[in-house]
C-alpha cells in the first residue's frame, strides 16, 4: 500500500516541471503518469503498466459528459474569438468606445473589465470569456499588457460568483450543505458566508485599487513592456461595425442565462453550467457565421476554414484542460486531497481552526486544480467541526470556500486559469507568474483576517 504522503508527489512532479521546463502540457503529463505509477504500485510492470493507464485515464475523461461538453466548449471559444476578430467587429468596438469616450485611458480600459466581468456573475468563465473578448482590442491600444488582463478577469469572475451565488455555484454548495442539521436553514448558512468569505472580498478589492490606481507589482509591472516589445499584439482587421462583435456576445450572456434557466427546469441555480456555456457558445459561432455570411464579404468556405483555424490556435491550451481533469481524477483516486485535508488535526488550538482550513482549502486548490472538488472534500470535514466545538457555521464554510477559490487564481493545472489565458490571449505560464503575487498577499491578509475573527468569536 503505498504511504500516503506519497500522495502528494504527482503535484509536486507538475510544479517542479513547470518551473524548471517551463513547459505545462509535458509539466501535467508527467504529473498524470506519476499518479498512475503510484496507483499501480502493488501491481507487476510497474512502469508500463503506469504508462497504459496513463492513457486509459486520459480517454477516460471524455466519459464524463460535463469533463466532454468543457472541452469542446474550449475549441468553440476559439472559433468564436476568430469570427468576431475576422470580422472587424474588435477593431470597430476598440475604435468606437475610444471615439465615444467611455475609455480615455488605461485606468478607465481596466475600470471597464473589472465591471464587464462582475456584471456576467452567471458562470466563472462566462464571465471572463464576455470581459476578455472585450477588452483584448482595448488592452492592446492603450499599452497595458494580456497578462494584466488575465489577472483581472480571473481574479474577478470566480470571486464575484462565489460572492452572489444566484448560480451553480450556490447550487452545487447548497446541496453538499443539505445533508446536514443545522440550528438555521442551510440557505442561510450560505448567505451568511458572503460577508465572511474574506478571500473573495480582499481579492476584489485588490482589484478594484489596481484598476483604479494604474499600480502594478511583482512581474506584473514589467509585463507591458516585454510583451509589447516582442511584437506580440494582436493583428488589426479592418473596421466593420461594431455589431459585429456586440450581438454575437449579447447572444452568448443571454443564451446562457436563457440555458441556465432551461436545464434548471426553471430554476437559474439549478441549472447546468457545462451544458449552458456550450450551447451558448455554439449558438454565438452560429450567429457570428450566420452575419459575416450575410454580409457578403466571406464564403462559407472561408469561414469554415476561419473557424477552424480558430479552434487550432486553442489546441494546446485545449489539451492542458484535457489534462488537468485527467489529473484530477488521478488525484481524486490517489486520496491527495484527502490525505491533505487530515492534515487539519483536531488538536489545534480553537481560534485556529478556521484559519487552518482556509489554508487547507488553498493547498487542496493548488495541488489538484479545483474548487469544487476541494468544497466536495472540506464542507464533509468542516461540518463536524462546527457541530464538535459549536463554531459558527457560516465563518467555517466561508473559510472552505475561499480557500477553494484561492486555486482558482494561482494553480497551472487548474481549467480556470487556462480558460482566463484562453480569453485574455495570454501565455499560460506568464499568467500564473504574474497573478501568483496578487494571490499570495491576498491569502495572507484572508488569513490574518481569520485569526482575528476567530480571536474574537471564539
Amino acid at each position: 500500500m503505498t504511504a500516503e504522503w506519497l500522495s502528494v508527489l504527482p503535484p509536486i512532479v507538475a510544479v517542479v516541471i513547470v518551473l524548471w521546463r517551463r513547459e505545462v502540457i509535458l509539466a501535467l503529463l508527467l504529473s498524470v503518469f506519476t499518479a498512475e505509477l503510484l496507483l499501480q504500485t502493488s501491481m507487476l510492470g510497474g512502469l508500463p503498466l503506469a504508462g497504459l493507464f496513463t492513457l486509459e485515464r486520459i480517454v477516460a475523461v471524455f466519459e464524463e459528459k460535463d469533463n466532454a461538453r468543457i472541452l469542446v466548449f474550449s475549441l468553440m471559444i476559439g472559433a468564436l474569438l476568430a469570427y468576431i476578430r475576422h470580422s472587424g467587429g474588435v477593431t470597430a468596438m476598440v475604435s468606437s468606445i475610444i471615439k465615444r469616450g467611455i475609455v480615455r485611458d488605461g485606468r478607465q480600459a481596466a475600470l471597464l473589465t473589472t465591471g464587464v466581468g462582475a456584471a456576467v456573475f452567471v458562470e466563472s468563465n462566462l464571465s471572463v470569456l464576455t470581459a476578455g473578448i472585450l477588452s483584448r482590442g482595448i488592452f492592446d491600444r492603450f499599452g497595458l499588457s494580456r497578462a494584466k488582463l488575465a489577472y483581472i478577469i480571473d481574479s474577478t469572475s470566480a470571486p464575484i460568483c462565489i460572492l452572489i451565488l444566484l448560480n451553480a455555484w450556490g447550487a452545487f454548495i447548497l446541496a453538499l450543505l443539505n445533508s446536514y442539521e443545522f440550528e438555521i436553514t442551510a440557505a442561510q448558512v450560505l448567505w451568511g458566508t458572503i460577508p465572511l468569505n474574506f478571500y473573495a472580498l480582499v481579492t476584489l478589492v485588490i482589484v478594484v485599487v489596481t484598476a483604479w490606481t494604474g499600480k502594478y507589482f511583482g512581474p506584473m509591472a514589467s509585463s507591458a513592456v516585454k510583451v509589447h516589445a516582442d511584437g506580440e499584439e494582436e493583428v488589426q482587421f479592418a473596421a466593420t461595425h461594431p455589431a459585429y462583435m456586440l450581438i454575437p456576445l449579447f447572444v452568448m450572456v443571454a443564451g446562457m442565462v436563457g440555458f441556465m434557466f432551461w436545464t434548471g427546469d426553471g430554476v437559474l441555480a439549478n441549472g447546468s453550467g457545462s451544458r449552458s456555456a456550450l450551447y451558448s457558445v455554439s449558438m454565438a459561432c452560429l450567429v457570428a457565421y450566420s452575419m459575416m455570411l450575410a454580409g457578403g464579404r466571406f464564403t462559407h468556405g472561408k469561414l469554415v476554414k476561419i473557424g477552424f483555424q480558430g479552434m487550432g490556435e486553442l489546441l494546446p491550451l485545449v489539451a492542458i484542460v484535457l489534462l488537468s481533469l485527467a489529473l484530477g481524477a488521478s488525484l481524486k483516486d490517489l486520496g491527495t486531497g484527502m490525505f491533505i485535508a487530515g492534515l487539519v488535526g483536531e488538536y489545534l488550538p480553537l481560534y485556529l481552526l478556521v484559519p487552518t482550513l482556509f489554508l487547507a482549502g488553498a493547498l487542496i486548490s493548488f495541488s489538484t486544480g479545483t474548487s469544487w472538488g476541494t468544497f466536495a472534500i472540506l464542507i464533509p470535514i468542516g461540518v463536524p467541526l462546527i457541530q464538535v466545538f459549536d463554531l459558527p457555521p457560516s465563518l467555517v464554510i466561508s473559510a472552505i470556500l475561499g480557500g477553494g477559490i484561492f486555486g482558482d487564481h494561482c494553480s497551472p493545472i487548474s481549467d480556470t486559469t487556462a480558460i482566463s489565458a484562453i480569453a485574455s490571449g495570454c501565455d499560460l505560464l506568464e499568467h500564473v507568474r504574474t497573478q501568483l503575487p496578487y494571490a499570495l498577499v491576498a491569502g495572507a491578509i484572508t488569513l490574518l483576517l481569520y485569526v482575528v475573527v476567530s480571536l474574537a468569536y471564539l
